[in-house]
């Protein structure tokens, strides 16, 4: 899976995608958007939660994120650690964070005693009262807070 960029050293990486409690599905969408993106995968670390990807671009892998968040809604965040200064420039490496949500779009979920049904899993949650028919907008921080009923 690796492979080597031009004038780096083979364990050169920029970026972390950590994928956090997430599907199959957003796996093979991650795996088939680095192919063609033509990012090189330093290593790839499964963990118990989910998986981190070793990557060679920083704006790629952010790029990625925001998709991965788009297509299947949940956290993204994205953090920054000073590497090295090269030439008086600071140089970056980015953790970007995916944590896909317990629940779909559409699905009927408990928040604070109440019923919603999902409306929109985009930049945030929107939720719509199963009575009141009223919406309510949520940061994906709260994400814990609502829970899936079968």
């Amino acid at each position: 899976m690796t492979k080597s960029l031009e004038g780096k050293h083979s364990e050169y990486y920029e970026a972390i995608l950590q994928l956090r409690h997430v599907s199959q599905g957003v796996i093979d969408f991650t795996e088939e958007e680095i192919q063609r993106r033509g990012l090189s995968v330093v290593k790839v670390i499964e963990l118990k939660t989910g998986l981190d990807y070793y990557l060679s671009d920083n704006n790629l892998t952010k790029t990625l994120g925001r998709r991965l968040q788009d297509k299947f809604g949940g956290e993204f965040l994205v953090t920054a650690k000073l590497h090295t200064k090269k030439k008086d420039k600071n140089l970056y490496r980015l953790t970007v964070l995916f944590r896909q949500t317990p629940f779909q779009k559409g699905d009927l979920v408990a928040r604070g005693g109440e019923e919603y049904r999902v409306v929109t899993l985009g930049k945030e949650i929107i939720l719509q009262h199963e009575k009141t028919g009223k919406k309510i907008h949520l940061k994906y921080a709260e994400m814990k807070k609502i829970k899936k009923i079968e």
